[in-house]
């Protein structure tokens, strides 16, 4: 079981930036996948990134490649998201999710692939 709280969410105008943090709790941290996924309203769910267990790995939506950066600590139980050049449409609520499951990256940007999700932060970008 992975408990996940995200933090960092706020109000910016567009160009900036913001980081966001998600605290897992447990010992085996670095045995799942992290994921942010964001849902603005009236939209679906969807991808923004993805990193493997060790951190080599990065995955992004078009959307983001290029102005966001996820990134790990294993031995802090936390992951990252820098968002940089922040866009209106960057506008919604970002989950964290973890997959403890062994499936090849094409699942990552899959939200059924992801057991653990946190309660969401809200990131609001002001045009």
């Amino acid at each position: 079981q992975v408990q996940l709280v995200e933090s960092g969410g706020g109000l910016v105008q567009a160009g900036g930036s913001l980081r966001l943090s998600c605290a897992a709790s447990g010992r085996t941290f670095s045995s799942y996948v992290m994921a942010w996924f964001r849902q603005a309203p009236g939209k679906e769910r969807e991808f923004v990134s993805a990193i493997t267990r060790a951190g080599g790995t990065a995955y992004y939506a078009d959307s983001v490649k290029g102005r966001f950066t996820i990134s790990r600590d294993n031995a802090k139980n936390t992951v990252f998201l820098q968002m940089n050049s922040l866009k209106p449409e960057d506008t919604a609520v970002y989950y964290c999710a973890a997959s403890g499951h062994f499936y090849s990256s094409t699942y990552y940007y899959q939200s059924p692939t992801y057991d653990y999700w946190g309660q969401g932060t809200q990131v609001t970008v002001s045009s």
